[in-house]
């Protein structure tokens, strides 16, 4: 489904079949030079059938576009090495172009396992957590180069002057577009409206993801901005309540998991079980497996912030992390 957003700026919805996102928004900025097309769907065929079938709809030559990737995530990038053409820009993060070129390497799904494992994910399950996960199986495939960004860096483009806004939290790398003069913001999956971005920790050396994030917060609660173009789900306004509405999301997700944790020592497995989750599942077995990867690597993200906080502590018992208040 294709809509006109703004002039000159379009909607292709794409597809994510199977998944609790549903779909994914990508923006097409149309000119008569060149075109920009922020995030590209999954590496998979119903992405892109929807893609390729929105750019003929709207007569984009490929060979007069370029691509701006706002975070590594597979339903963002999967599909840039496909479309992108020898003729074409790929903008992304330095933090976010170098863990795409990584994504369809074992070894780093192997690393995150490893991770998963210390913190109490079940051997049985891992293997499967990883053949199931998206970002693995409908990654971009093979390899290019992209023009990597930093925060204030602009693209101007058929009358839009967009500049760069690092927003680390749900990537390191995590980019946004703004506009000052027209007030409008591509925030990817920084900020969304209907559903909370996921905020999760997969990697030893990235230490506090939900730290970042709340501050990445912060920084675009100071924009003046009139309309927010999300990633997924609904176009809006009210950025600012939002904002204020996944600042108590979070402040709640750290209260519950103290309060986990006040009933005794746990890892992060066992804290997100007990967690609450928006989920239609009758319990925690019920889950998918690659819906209990998600969950732990959030439950993770929030111990790790309370850690930092000097609120909860670690231990390491039988090669396993231990967390206690």
């Amino acid at each position: 489904m294709i809509s006109e957003t703004l002039p000159g700026i379009f909607k292709i919805e794409v597809p994510l079949p199977n998944n609790p996102l549903k779909a994914l928004n990508s923006f097409v900025i149309k000119s008569k030079d060149r075109n920009l097309i922020i995030d590209t769907g999954m590496n998979r065929d119903e992405c892109r059938e929807a893609m390729y079938s929105g750019i003929k709809e709207l007569e984009i030559d490929l060979k007069r576009t370029d691509f701006f990737i706002t975070h590594m995530h597979a339903d963002h990038s999967g599909l840039v090495f496909d479309l992108a053409t020898d003729n074409s820009a790929i903008y992304c993060s330095q933090a976010d172009a170098e863990a795409i070129s990584r994504m369809s390497f074992r070894g780093v799904w192997d690393n995150m396992q490893d991770f998963a494992r210390e913190n109490g994910f079940p051997e049985e399950e891992l293997e499967d957590a990883v053949q199931k996960h998206p970002g693995y199986r409908y990654c971009p495939r093979g390899n290019r180069s992209f023009h990597t960004l930093r925060e204030g860096d602009t693209i101007s483009i058929a009358g839009y002057d967009f500049a760069c806004v690092e927003t680390p939290g749900h990537t390191r790398g995590h980019l946004c577009l703004y506009d000052d003069k027209k007030r409008l913001l591509f925030s990817g999956d920084h900020v969304l409206r209907d559903i909370t971005p996921n905020i999760s920790r997969w990697f030893r050396d990235e230490k506090n993801p939900l730290g970042e994030y709340l501050k990445s917060l912060d920084k675009v609660a100071g924009l003046d901005v009139d309309l927010v173009l999300p990633g997924h789900r609904s176009i809006f306004r009210d950025l600012k309540e939002r904002i204020e509405e996944l600042r108590r999301h979070h402040n709640h997700r750290l209260d519950e998991v103290l309060e986990i944790l006040s009933k005794g020592e746990k890892d992060a497995y066992q804290v997100a079980a007990m967690m609450t989750w928006d989920m239609t599942y009758s319990s925690w077995a019920a889950f998918p497996v690659a819906q209990k990867w998600f969950a732990t690597g959030e439950a993770l993200a929030h111990l790790s912030y309370l850690e930092e906080q000097g609120q909860v502590r670690q231990r390491v018992q039988n090669g396993k992390c231990i967390y206690h208040k």
